[in-house]
């Protein structure tokens, strides 16, 4: 059973920083490509940023510029670093692997952005 866990979330103040992590209990060169979304109260969870196991990678547009997404292949371990919050910002960050065309999720983490 693959797992994933999520830690780095909290309470910012807009324009601070955060860095999240993920951790996965499988080596990371078995995952293709592992992403970040997130999902605020009452929307749909959206992808915030990609990367594969070559290390491309693809950001949504409103975090470009902003967010920066990297792995750590030799701690099965990826981060996704965020800089200039905003309140629109403010959900629960899930890091998704997809393995041999299987999804697994992690529990999530929440980020909350406010003053």
């Amino acid at each position: 059973q693959v797992q994933l866990v999520e830690s780095g979330g909290g309470l910012v103040q807009p324009g601070g920083s955060l860095r999240l992590s993920c951790v996965a209990s499988v080596s990371a060169f078995s995952i293709n490509t592992i992403s970040w979304y997130r999902q605020a109260p009452g929307k749909q969870r959206d992808m915030v940023a990609a990367i594969t196991v070559s290390g491309s990678t693809n950001y949504a547009d409103s975090v470009k510029g902003r967010f920066t997404i990297s792995r750590d292949n030799a701690k099965n371990t990826v981060y996704l670093e965020m800089n200039s919050l905003k309140p629109e910002d403010t959900a629960v960050y899930y890091c998704k692997a997809i393995i041999t065309y299987v999804a697994y999720w992690g529990q999530g983490t929440q980020v909350t952005v406010s003053s």
